[in-house]
């Protein structure tokens, strides 16, 4: 069954404009053809067309179900943009499609690139969402500096910077992630944190922590931290 997103669909049994255009136009779905619509809020429902608009789908709700995400605790990425906008964007399809509940891109003294156009991004998360049979969608922030991370008020208490200086005592990620609880991971950029961010992040409760043997680029180490925390959750 075709799944479509409609963040607003309990309030107006309506699919957006570009999800209308795609259902009638695309896949030229017709009034009474059964479809699934997710809000992104965690609650899937069972729709029927109503009006086949191509602007305007109407839809007449069968029934209604909340899907929660399929692990506990929540997954937190904090990522330093590449330069090369394209593996950001592989970047942050891959961890949607394994399971992510926030991404805030990283401004770092070191970055590369300082702006994001989070419109996009935001398209690719939705996407993704659908393909992976989601019912919700990752918090995407805003451009965030490290310092603004450091200081928010509601980090969990599980905090850890992916650091790739030897000389800083790390530790083995595998070895110190609890599975089930809240957790933040800071990744930066190619050029790697500052010291000083460094020290600042350990000063906030950050556990320095290597994914191993093998230098990754960031985009890689940012799907290697969600993919290690689901498959740790379950072992």
């Amino acid at each position: 069954m075709h799944r479509f997103y409609a963040p607003d669909i309990a309030s107006t049994l309506e699919l957006p404009e570009a999800e209308s255009q795609h259902a009638i136009r695309v896949l030229r779905l017709t009034k009474g053809d059964e479809i699934e619509v997710i809000d992104g809020k965690g609650n899937l429902y069972l729709c029927r067309i109503a009006l086949a608009h191509s602007k305007r789908c109407g839809v007449e709700v069968t029934e209604c179900r909340h899907e929660p995400n399929h692990w506990n605790g929540k997954i937190m990425i904090a990522v330093a943009p590449t330069k090369n906008v394209d593996r950001m964007e592989w970047m942050a399809e891959k961890v949607t499609e394994m399971g992510v509940d926030r991404i805030i891109p990283l401004l770092c003294r070191h970055s590369e690139r300082k702006e994001l156009k989070r419109e996009r991004i935001g398209k690719i998360l939705v996407s993704a969402m659908k393909q992976s049979l989601k019912a919700t969608l990752p918090e995407l922030d805003e451009m965030t500096a490290v310092k603004k991370v450091l200081d928010a008020a509601e980090l969990p208490r599980q905090r850890f910077i992916a650091y790739c200086d030897a000389d800083t005592e790390r530790k083995q990620f595998e070895a110190c992630y609890r599975p089930d609880e809240d957790v933040i991971v800071m990744i930066g950029p190619e050029g790697d944190f500052s010291p000083e961010e460094v020290a600042a992040a350990i000063g906030h409760g950050f556990v320095p922590v290597t994914f191993g043997e093998s230098r990754l680029r960031t985009e890689t180490a940012a799907m290697y931290a969600v993919a290690a925390c689901h498959a740790l959750k379950q072992k």
